[in-house]
Parts: structure tokens; C-alpha cells; sequence
């Protein structure tokens, strides 16, 4: 292991400490503030979103200042509106992070076990985000945050992408939740294409395993895509759901094979 190397690792470590007690700091301080003053639910939620959405970007700047990674937006201004439904790719644990970092009032899905983790459990809880794991409420709840002018953000692969897929510039298999919620809302999509110069935390590669040379993140945001250009009802709602997927991941793998041929 090069001194660099090493050094991205000790500061990688910094940076995962730090999240933690950003974590720690909300659920222990952020979250009894904004009960105290009673500001009612909805207002709360969004508060909490704000402060999230700047710690993040702070968090983001610390990456960047620290060495552990560079990373460029393209696009970023077409995130700058309300009830967005934003669906990315995901070959990282901190994609998230680069997205509520842009993104203002984010709604994020979230799995089960986040909302078991002492460092997350606060924010999560306090931003109103969404477990994945609740079937039909599901769907219904990632819709109404859309139709309520929250910004939603989606994985459509359900976890990070798998090593011999990101070898491949390929996407894990789509889970089917994205088309259920299109399908009951009649949204529009606000694809978002990530990719990473060399894997940086990703699917079952622990934090310390850092890349030789300095990763770099590269988020493109691609123009908005209706429904409909993917969405043709049959008869059968299942069948309906299964051609919208397999559309859908057609569509995000080309992006991001076009994105690594520049």
C-alpha cells in the first residue's frame, strides 16, 4: 500500500467518524429542538430536510478538501425545482450523500436497516423518509411525497450495484417498486447517471478497502422522461409493471455505458 493510499484510508476513517457523530448530533440535539418547538409535523420534516440537505454538503466538501475523493455535476440545475422523482443508479454507499447534497426537500427510500442504525435512525425518522419495506404503503407513500412537492429519491436496483456488474458498466437487476409507483402516480422521471473512476465503497467491499488512485465521481443529470414514453397498460397490471422495468433498466444501462465512452 502506497503513503497515499494510506492516507486516504486513515482520512476515509475520519470521514466515516464524522458522519457518525453528524448522526449523533441529530438525534440527540436536532431532533428534541425541533419537538420542543412544536412546529407541527410537516414543518418539522422540512426543517430537518434543510439541515440535512447542508450537512451533507458540507460532509461532501470535507471529501473533497481531505483527498478522498474529487468528484463534477452535470446538470445540477435541473434539480433545482419541486415534487421531482429522481431515479439514480447506485455504485456507491455515498451516492445518497451527493444527491440530498443538491437536492432540496429530499424524500429518500431507505431499507430496513438504516432504521436500526444509531447513527441514521434520527435523521431518517426526523426527514420522514420511507422504509422499502412496507409493500402497498409503499408505493402510496412515495407518491404522495411526489404529489406533495417533496423530492424523491430512488435506486431502482435496490442496493449497490454488484462488482460484475459494475465491471461490466451494467446495473443490478431492477426491482419492480419504480414502475408500481410511476404506474399508480403518472410521474415523470428525473434520471440521475452516477459513475466512479475506480469502486469506492461498494457492494460487499469495506470502507478500508480504498482504490489505488483517487476516485472520481461523476453525476450527470439527464433531461426529464414521461411516463408514458415507457408505460403501455395491458390488461394485466403485472405484465404492465414487467415492460416498464425492463424499459427503464435498458434506458439507465445505455446512459451509463454513454457516460463512461466520453
Amino acid at each position: 500500500m502506497s503513503i497515499k493510499q494510506l492516507y486516504r484510508m486513515v482520512a476515509t476513517a475520519f470521514c466515516f467518524a464524522l458522519f457518525g457523530l453528524g448522526g449523533l448530533c441529530v438525534l440527540l440535539l436536532v431532533f428534541p429542538v425541533l419537538r420542543i418547538l412544536s412546529l407541527g409535523r410537516d414543518r418539522q420534516q422540512r426543517s430537518a430536510r434543510v439541515i440535512i440537505h447542508f450537512s451533507f454538503r458540507l460532509f461532501c466538501w470535507v471529501m473533497t478538501k481531505m483527498g478522498v475523493l474529487t468528484y463534477e455535476v452535470h446538470g445540477k440545475e435541473k434539480l433545482r425545482r419541486n415534487g421531482q422523482f429522481i431515479v439514480a443508479n447506485h455504485p456507491s454507499l455515498i451516492d445518497v450523500v451527493f444527491l440530498i447534497s443538491m437536492i432540496e426537500n429530499p424524500v429518500c427510500v431507505v431499507k430496513k436497516d438504516v432504521w436500526r442504525n444509531p447513527f441514521m435512525v434520527g435523521a431518517v425518522h426526523l426527514c420522514g423518509f420511507i422504509c422499502n419495506d412496507i409493500g402497498v404503503k409503499l408505493v402510496e407513500d412515495c407518491v404522495n411525497a411526489v404529489q406533495k412537492g417533496n423530492n424523491l429519491i430512488i435506486f431502482p436496483e435496490g442496493t449497490r450495484t454488484r462488482d460484475i456488474f459494475l465491471h461490466n458498466k451494467t446495473l443490478n437487476p431492477l426491482r419492480r417498486g419504480t414502475a408500481q409507483i410511476v404506474l399508480r402516480g403518472n410521474l415523470t422521471l428525473t434520471p440521475v447517471i452516477i459513475t466512479v473512476s475506480e469502486p469506492m465503497l461498494a457492494k460487499h467491499k469495506a470502507w478500508y478497502q480504498v482504490p489505488k488512485t483517487c476516485p472520481h465521481f461523476t453525476i450527470s443529470v439527464l433531461d426529464d422522461v414521461a411516463a408514458c414514453r415507457w408505460l403501455t397498460p395491458t390488461r394485466s397490471q403485472g405484465r404492465t409493471v414487467r415492460k416498464f422495468t425492463e424499459e427503464l433498466s435498458s434506458f439507465l444501462t445505455q446512459e451509463v455505458k454513454r457516460q463512461w465512452s466520453r
